[in-house]
């Protein structure tokens, strides 16, 4: 999941620290984006593979085969959705680099106009296989937050009304992900226009995942979504949360509520563990992740019986959230992701550089990553 919103964004790189230089954030979409590229690899293929990703195909011939969207294909969701994290990149460097700042401009522009012009989504005709795993739903909810993005950017009223249209009026968001970031963007229309009626859509949203609302609260608290990455969805609604905040409502209601969804993935659960590896004492020590499972190079190949050998992973994949518990508080799902982690850490960096100056908070009962006894 791309986190597309500038806010977010620029709480990223000031939580990186200078650690990631900024511009890795950009570069490689502006690289990518004049040849279309949008996917490499087969699913099926990929999936039957166990080892280093260097080693794909030093050990056996693999069909590892790119793919691309052109004017005849239909992928306006991935290309509107680089559209929107290039416009945001371009705000945040605006001030900073505004050569550079130009150049993603230049990109979202022409990324989003070609979006526009091929509305649908990408498993249509561009990348069939995708719908096997990572089926795209719709392609409106990336091109009114891209057209939003552009719209702060610009100051272009075209862009405004074209998000207006794109956006989907009385839907409630099942989740906010990858697939569907519609609450993201009544967040920023109410941001731009100052309507109740997008504020009541993300609050219906926020509301749904706090006790009381449609999602199953485990013993410790967490909200509960799904059985395959629940911390994901609850991280993610934790980051909505906060973004809520810092546009005006919600207020401590809010900031608390998202505050113990992240606590509980540092440790503030029935195990007693971080579900972020890397982190204190006690996490999980063995991923469901294939390079993390490799031992050292030269020894090699690594296989199959790497992820099923006893012990941790000789690799620690430091900073990974893993899929996290059942609706029970137990730990059951190894799994890691980009997608896991990217509302995760992107509610740290709002913590971080935010609300960890609330005095409330600090003069409050709950302290960021400390655990709680139940």
């Amino acid at each position: 999941m791309t986190l597309s919103d500038p806010a977010s964004f620029r709480q990223i790189t000031l939580y990186l620290g200078g650690v990631i230089p900024p511009w890795m954030i950009t570069v490689i979409m502006v690289r990518i984006y004049p040849a279309g590229g949008i996917m490499v690899g087969k699913g099926k293929e990929d999936h039957r593979y166990w080892g280093r990703p260097e080693d794909m195909s030093k050990f056996r011939p693999m069909w590892r085969p790119a793919y691309k969207c052109t004017r005849n294909d239909q992928c306006s969701d991935v290309a509107g959705e680089t559209a929107a994290a290039l416009a945001s990149g371009a705000i945040v460097f605006k001030d900073k680099n505004a050569t550079y700042s130009n150049e993603l401009l230049t990109a979202a522009k022409s990324l989003y106009a070609f979006a526009k012009s091929n509305q649908g989504t990408y498993g249509t005709t561009a990348i069939m296989d995708a719908n096997n795993y990572y089926r795209s739903n719709s392609y409106k909810d990336e091109l009114c937050t891209a057209a939003m993005e552009l719209y702060k950017l610009t100051n272009d009223a075209s862009y405004l009304q074209d998000a207006i249209s794109f956006y989907v009026p009385n839907s409630k968001s099942w989740a906010f992900s990858w697939d569907d970031k519609n609450v993201q963007c009544a967040l920023m229309l109410y941001r731009a226009q100052g309507s109740r009626h997008y504020a009541a859509q993300v609050d219906d949203f926020i509301r749904s995942y706090m006790p009381g609302g449609e999602l199953t609260q485990t013993p410790c608290g967490l909200a509960w979504r799904l059985g395959v990455g629940p911390l994901r969805y609850a991280a993610n609604a934790a980051l909505v949360a906060l973004m809520a905040v810092d546009e005006g409502f919600g207020g401590d209601a809010y900031k608390i509520w998202a505050l113990k969804q992240i606590n509980y993935m540092l440790g503030d659960n029935k195990q007693r563990m971080s579900y972020q590896i890397g982190y204190g004492t006690k996490y999980p020590q063995k991923p469901y992740h294939r390079a993390s499972s490799c031992p050292d190079p030269p020894t090699s190949p690594c296989g199959w019986d790497n992820i099923n050998n006893p012990g941790p992973s000789p690799q620690i994949l430091r900073g990974a959230l893993v899929g996290g518990p059942d609706v029970n508080d137990v730990y059951v799902d190894n799994h890691v992701g980009c997608d896991f982690n990217a509302g995760f850490q992107s509610a740290l960096a709002v913590f971080y550089t935010v609300i960890v100056a609330d005095v409330y908070i600090i003069n409050g009962s709950y302290r960021i990553g400390k655990p709680a006894e139940h």
